[in-house]
């Protein structure tokens, strides 16, 4: 990867061991810890940092702000505050980042709050090792071991829940925690505390705020945008951004609608065809997926030789952190379909909620159970696997719709779309910020809606909603749900279109069965997501261990040819 973190609980002897120092931009040593970090913005504010005195040492990696947007060295402030108050520290730490500390013999690594970055970590002989790349951690394993229950995971539903990896003996530290010498530690920053307050009105004054912090990152700026809401704020609100960016096809509902709002706002628009490139996984895009969650969320890699920007903006997690993705919406079924009436269901079940979330589909699931060696029933095995993910985090919530947005940002399947961006541009992770984070934790989910967002975003820009989105035209949350029933239902009425390129037909298009499987024919007639997943475990594997390199050590024949 272009930019990453290594390190481990030892000297740098220890440190060479695993990695040469050349590798890296810094290697900075305490007593106890030795890391080494490569990121081309280590002079940029808000960007990676390290510090040493006294033998004490500090990293901070990604992107960090200080309390109060002080201008200061971030390793600095954070070395010298863990020093007054220890873990505590972490709590006045802004953005989406680890961070390492060495101070008076104790070493410590922290998540941000909600884990945006994945720390991998690993106990080799007398040696704890850890950083950014799962495949660089990975490959210091002795003989590494495949995680069975991992990949099927992966399989069936897109993500690798909790803590675990696609080995046995490579972890990754839990949402909001600390890895010390010899202990796991579970910080107390992400808990939800929900309080009266003016909802709208604070959510503005933040977001006000968490744009300027990274209204400043150098070089030309683009944003990848949707005709949504969430990329639009951002549209409004950074100054000098030069070039806005959709992935769609010129004729699409999405593609105009993102033309139409860069006019409003003076922004240059790029739309990319969605052809092979869209779908097509290769190795580089392959390692983002850090065998955990699907490389297809990273849309827009395929492009990147046409994007001419060092700073890219985005939305993601907006929907999640406010307006509430992963909550459940009380419906009603009309005609064998559901619809939603703008209500939170007043007892939802939780593992049902968050299948649907992920993307779960039964019948593609025991399809593809027909090429497994296992002979677990995957609709037991998901929903067993869900429901234990989701009882972890039951000291973080008081309710089951906050324990949806909780156990959703912890196992969040679009992340890989942050390690692409942050990896090759300087990137603006605005849903990150703490200020933003607090005022999640502390709405209620009922005013976590789309409603409050928008009345927010109206007070930094009062012609924020002049272009609607084109599969929500009405102001009415209730008015939009009908009319897209309608759509669907009645003969010879135009459907609102999908946001999202078919991936079926390209797939079928480009002849990706031919180009992806070659040799395991078997697998041509699952659906386009799992074969892209077989894809992207498979290959992620073989970047990790010369024994995980063929696909038919992950799935078998159903009906092997006679010999």
């Amino acid at each position: 990867m272009n930019k990453e973190m290594f390190g481990v609980f030892g000297d740098e002897d220890e440190f060479a061991r695993f990695r040469s120092p050349d590798e890296f931009d810094r290697v900075v040593g305490g007593d106890e810890v030795t890391v080494g970090i490569r990121d081309p913005g280590l002079t940029v504010p808000g960007r990676s940092a390290t510090h040493t005195a006294d033998g004490d040492a500090c990293v901070v990696w990604g992107e960090v702000f200080p309390p109060d947007d002080r201008d200061v060295n971030a390793a600095c402030w954070l070395l010298e505050r863990y020093s007054d108050v220890g873990a505590d520290a972490f709590a006045d730490l802004n953005g989406s980042y680890l961070a390492v500390v060495d101070v008076d013999g104790e070493a410590v690594v922290a998540t941000d709050p909600i884990r945006s970055w994945e720390c991998f970590y690993t106990d080799g002989p007398g040696t704890r090792v850890f950083g950014t790349d799962a495949a660089a951690v990975g490959r210091t394993i002795r003989s590494p071991r495949v995680h069975e229950e991992s990949v099927l995971e992966f399989l069936h539903i897109g993500v690798v829940l909790g803590e675990k990896t696609c080995f046995e003996r490579l972890r990754r530290l839990p949402m909001d925690s600390a890895l010390r010498t010899d202990e796991v530690e579970r910080l107390s920053r992400f808990v939800y505390e929900p309080r009266e307050f003016d909802y709208v009105g604070e959510l503005a004054r933040r977001l006000e705020r968490a744009i300027e912090r990274r209204a400043q990152y150098p070089g030309e700026k683009g944003l990848l945008l949707s005709a949504g809401y969430d990329s639009r704020l951002l549209l409004s609100q950074i100054p000098g951004l030069d070039d806005s960016y959709t992935v769609g096809s010129s004729d699409a509902q999405e593609v105009s609608g993102a033309q139409r709002l860069s006019d409003q706002y003076g922004t240059t628009h790029s739309a990319f065809t969605p052809d092979d490139r869209y779908l097509h996984a290769d190795e580089r895009k392959v390692r983002y997926s850090q065998g955990i969650k699907e490389s297809l969320h990273i849309h827009h890699a395929g492009y990147d030789d046409q994007i001419d920007a060092n700073t890219m903006c985005h939305g993601l997690l907006c929907d999640t952190i406010f307006r509430g993705h992963f909550t459940e919406q009380a419906s009603v079924e009309v005609c064998g379909k559901r619809v939603p009436f703008g209500k939170l269901d007043p007892d939802p079940e939780p593992v049902d909620v968050l299948l649907d979330k992920f993307g779960y589909r039964t019948e593609a699931s025991r399809d593809l159970s027909r090429y497994t060696s296992t002979d677990l029933d995957p609709e037991t095995f998901v929903r067993n696997a869900v429901r234990s993910e989701f009882e972890s985090h039951r000291g973080r919530f008081d309710a089951v719709q906050n324990g949806l947005d909780c156990c959703g940002i912890g196992n969040q399947p679009s992340m890989p779309f942050h390690t692409h961006l942050s990896d090759n541009y300087f990137e603006a992770f605005l849903a990150t910020d703490a200020e933003l984070l607090d005022w999640h934790l502390q709405t209620p989910p009922e005013h976590r809606t789309t409603e409050t967002f928008l009345r927010a975003c109206e007070r930094l820009d009062p012609d924020i909603l002049r272009i609607r989105p084109p599969d929500r035209p009405h102001d009415s949350f209730l008015l939009n749900e009908v009319e897209g029933f309608i759509r669907r239902t009645v003969p010879f009425v135009r459907a609102f279109e999908s946001a999202w390129p078919d991936r079926a037909a390209i797939f079928d298009q480009y002849d990706l069965d031919r180009r992806l499987f070659p040799d395991a024919e078997y697998v041509h007639d699952l659906p386009v997501r799992h074969k892209l997943r077989i894809n992207d475990i498979s290959g992620w594997l073989a970047q990790c261990s010369e024994s995980a390199r063929d696909i038919d050590e992950l799935l078998q024949d159903p009906v092997p040819k006679p010999a």
